[in-house]
Formats: C-alpha cells, sequence, structure tokens
C-alpha cells in the first residue's frame, strides 16, 4: 500500500525539527519597480513628441531660441487649416479665441508655426487677425538651420 507523508511534500510541522512556521510576509517589489522604470522611460520618449500633434513642417533659421515659458501657439498646417494648441479654430475667430487662451493678457507671447508650403498670404490672414485683436508679442517658430558641413558656416 501507499503511504502519504507530509513529510515527502516539504509540508512538515516545524516543531519536529526545532523551526516554527510563518508566513511570507514580505512582497517582492523588483519586478513592481521594474514595470515602473519601463513606464517612465516610455512616457520621457513620447512626451515630446506629444506636445503637438500637428505636423507641420517648419522652416529653418540661424536664429532659433528654446521657449521654456507657457505659451499660446497657433499653427497653420499644409491644408492651410488652423488650429490654437491643438483646437481647429476658423480665421474669423482666431483673434477671441487666442484671448480667451490667454485669458485678456494681451501683453503674453503667441508663437505662429506655419509649414513652410503654406502662401504667405495665408500666413499674413493670421497675423493681420491676430493683430485686429490688439495682440502685439506675435513671434514666429522655426527650425534651427543645420550649418555643419556647410560651406563658409
Amino acid at each position: 500500500m501507499f503511504e502519504f507523508r507530509f513529510s515527502d511534500l516539504g509540508l512538515r510541522q516545524g516543531a519536529a525539527e526545532g523551526r516554527t512556521q510563518t508566513s511570507l510576509s514580505e512582497i517582492n517589489v523588483t519586478p513592481f519597480v521594474d514595470v515602473v522604470l519601463v513606464l517612465l522611460i516610455i512616457f520621457m520618449l513620447t512626451a515630446p513628441i506629444l506636445e503637438s500633434g500637428i505636423e507641420v513642417d517648419l522652416p529653418k533659421t540661424r536664429t532659433v531660441r528654446v521657449l521654456s515659458e507657457e505659451k499660446v501657439v497657433v499653427t497653420i498646417d499644409k491644408r492651410q487649416d488652423i488650429y490654437v494648441g491643438n483646437d481647429p479654430v476658423n480665421i474669423h475667430r482666431l483673434g477671441s479665441f487666442v484671448l480667451d487662451h490667454m485669458r485678456g493678457s494681451e501683453q503674453a507671447p503667441v508663437f505662429i508655426r506655419c509649414d513652410q508650403s503654406v502662401p504667405f498670404g495665408a500666413f499674413a490672414q493670421v497675423m493681420d487677425a491676430l493683430k485686429q485683436a490688439n495682440l502685439r508679442n506675435v513671434n514666429v517658430v522655426t527650425e534651427p538651420l543645420n550649418t555643419k558641413g556647410a560651406a563658409g558656416g
């Protein structure tokens, strides 16, 4: 006959060997930390990409300044659609919409991101709409011109 004992399964009562039975009360946090670090890396890599969801091919210039302040960004894409942040806006409502985003502060900077394939007339209409709304601190966003390897540069 087959005899079944607890000792065969490693479930021995500890009193026979002089040990007491304790439960595992510590949690292994290593897998948790691994997952959190992976998520952190993913967010760090995707955050710059998500800054503006509207794809624009910016013109390149030599004078580029990195901005770190809170800003209102007006974007004109290839199809000449106008956005404030990620919200589409009609040209006739552009000035009031930007003022609403700025909470009435006409001195705060407004930045225009315009695709380089957009005709100057469309860009001028956006500038005019902003000036009609009394917005005077309007800036144009460009990308740095790559001068490495250029002749005389």
